[in-house]
């Protein structure tokens, strides 16, 4: 067993909107490699649409430069909590970490999240104290608070003695102290990468021996295994061995062996052992199996994922509208479609239910579900979602369910609102900052159940000024009941269009959720009730045209602009009688039952057991 010197392996971790696919934008400029003139998007890696339009990285992705003469493999990973599931995978691939915590905000619930995982592998890593650029930063004080987490999270003498540079990813300059000029773009940064990431352990001799960390599919070459080889090596006609996750074995012949350079994927004669590359040439492909030697087969453990927190029901679309705006809509279409997702999404969990057009899905969390959804909504799947709900377990005869650290940036004027409501819904506070510059910082313990439909609430209550951060804590002692939505709904009576004359007189019933002119099914929720019951009304009514001329025959109507609804807002919003409808052009709310008489017959039944 020896060291390769010419190969570093390092992945890039931080909470959401830190810096790092910015970062990385940086490094591949600082390497050159792009060319002269050659115009390249902000964000580079961020190439699935969902991605650059939510401003978040949704999915790992492994890039690589040269750099005095050594090859940086570099994985950029999520920095979002419900994608935990990506990061936990690639983590195994490398040999070291780049922290990223902004020098404004400092240690977020989220940093906690991906900074545990890095120290459980042993990693050592680097912090790079990012956005040292910005108006109020305190460069140190991140320091103080990443080296606080650090002993928290019980790491070992080694990783407390990190090193640490200070960088701005947007400018492109990274600093060994904040008071230096920055004069060498981000060249400290891979100076110290190679200085002090070790290089990755290699026994050229051995077997063939890879993990498959993630996957990937091209029309062309069929399912693409990317990893890091542990051991030997491989080049292309190679015949290996693919162990699959339920114990069956494949033989295949390597048909290509790729590396990654800047954004582009180029062939390669071999890969050995240390090398982060991708191979084709297999008919089936999970992630988590190995690729290893016919001859002399090692399989490697499977990868551990920490369980889901959250589930909610697919269901097939059975509304009056299904089959208009989607192609696949069929039971079948929706099976398939789940597993093949669960493949590459370790973190995902689906299982059929007694009805058969029925899945219940769990993840990580809401964002995780709702990304899946938006995905088959853009492929031109319709289906209908239910309610998000917490994922109880029984420990020793007890029931718990899942907690969460919560981190509220408020300002003064708005905390009082905000700890009242967080203390309504389970929330237990564990820290509260003195008032800095009128803003206020509060911690809090709070159930994952008491979140789920939150965010909306928290938005109206700060006027938009607040920042809500919430990442998975641990298991507890259950929190008792909760009170679900305060308010009732508005449902349309009748098949129809809806027109300014019908909404007029319904706005001061409460918020409509549609304009005129769109077509509206009975049992279908067009607005919010301003007061805690259901509404069955007529957004469809005409007006009567008669002979026989009033004062008001020719009033002006004015409506008030509706509420649009995301899916994430809309998933948040519902009760767990009720529906989100998703196509391919539209979100619709509904009623589980659509029929009113059928509606009241079940909730008097309902009421019947309670009163029992």
């Amino acid at each position: 067993m020896n060291h390769r010197q010419d190969v570093r392996n390092i992945a890039i971790i931080a909470r959401v909107d830190h810096g790092k696919t910015t970062l990385v934008d940086g490094l591949l400029q600082q390497a050159g490699a792009f060319r002269r003139g050659e115009v390249v998007a902000e964000c580079a890696l961020d190439s699935n649409p969902l991605e650059r339009e939510r401003g978040i990285t949704i999915l790992a992705k492994n890039t690589a430069i040269t750099w005095k003469g050594v090859r940086i493999n570099i994985v950029d990973t999520p920095g979002h909590a419900d994608f935990g599931g990506e990061v936990e995978r690639v983590l195994r691939m490398v040999d070291s970490v780049l922290l990223l915590v902004d020098a404004f905000e400092g240690p977020m619930p989220q940093t906690r999240f991906v900074t545990k995982k890095a120290l459980a592998l042993g990693l050592r890593p680097i912090l790079v104290v990012n956005k040292i650029d910005r108006d109020g930063c305190d460069p140190h004080g991140t320091v103080d608070g990443a080296f606080d987490l650090f002993v928290s999270l019980g790491a070992s003498d080694a990783q407390l003695d990190f090193p640490i540079i200070y960088a701005s990813g947007r400018n492109g300059f990274a600093v060994r102290d904040p008071g230096d000029t920055p004069e060498h773009g981000l060249s400290p940064l891979l100076d110290l990468i190679l200085e002090k990431v070790p290089p990755p352990k290699a026994n050229l001799d051995a077997a063939l021996c890879m993990h498959v960390a993630t996957l990937d599919y091209d029309d062309y070459l069929g399912f693409v295994a990317i990893g890091r080889i542990s051991d030997g090596r491989v080049k292309m006609g190679d015949r290996v061995l693919l162990a699959h996750r339920d114990g069956a074995r494949e033989e295949f012949r390597v048909q290509k062996v790729l590396a990654s350079q800047g954004l582009k994927r180029f062939e390669i004669a071999e890969g050995t052992a240390g090398d982060i590359v991708c191979i084709t040439g297999m008919s089936e492909l999970n992630v988590g199996e190995t690729i290893t030697s016919i001859a002399e087969p090692r399989i490697l453990p499977l990868l551990t994922i920490d369980e889901p927190t959250i589930s909610m029901q697919f269901v097939v679309n059975n509304g009056p509208f299904a089959g208009l705006e989607g192609k696949y809509i069929t039971s079948r279409n929706l099976r398939d479609r789940l597993q093949k997702e669960i493949k590459s999404n370790v973190a995902l969990r689906v299982e059929e239910t007694d009805a058969p057009d029925v899945f219940k899905v769990s993840g990580r969390g809401e964002l995780h579900l709702s990304v899946l959804i938006e995905t088959m909504r853009r492929e031109g799947y319709e289906l209908c979602v239910s309610q998000p709900e917490v994922i109880y377990k029984t420990v020793d005869g007890k029931t718990v369910e899942p907690y969460e650290d919560v981190l509220v940036d408020v300002d003064e004027a708005y905390s009082g609102a905000v700890i009242e409501k967080l203390g309504s819904r389970g929330g237990r506070m564990v820290d509260l900052s003195p008032p800095e510059g009128g803003r206020v910082r509060v911690e809090y313990i709070c159930p994952s159940r008491g979140l789920i439909g939150y965010r909306s609430e928290f938005l109206t209550d700060t006027r938009g000024t607040g920042i809500l951060n919430h990442s998975f804590r641990e298991y507890g002692e259950f929190a008792g009941v909760m009170k679900g939505r305060a308010s009732g709904v508005l449902i349309a009576h009748e098949v129809g269009e809806t027109n300014a004359y019908g909404l007029f007189y319904l706005q001061e019933r409460g918020a409509l959720f549609l304009g005129p002119g769109i077509k509206v099914y009975s049992g279908q929720i067009v607005g919010v009730h301003a007061r805690d019951n259901d509404l069955v009304v007529n957004p469809s009514k005409a007006k009567k045209l008669t002979n026989i001329r009033t004062t008001a025959a020719d009033e002006k109507l004015f409506l008030t602009p509706p509420r649009s609804l995301s899916l994430e807002e809309a998933l948040e919003f519902i009760n767990d009688d009720e529906l989100v409808e998703v196509t391919p052009k539209a979100i619709r709310l509904r009623k589980r039952v659509l029929d009113h008489n059928l509606r009241k017959a079940s909730e008097k039944r309902a009421a019947a057991v309670l009163d029992d």
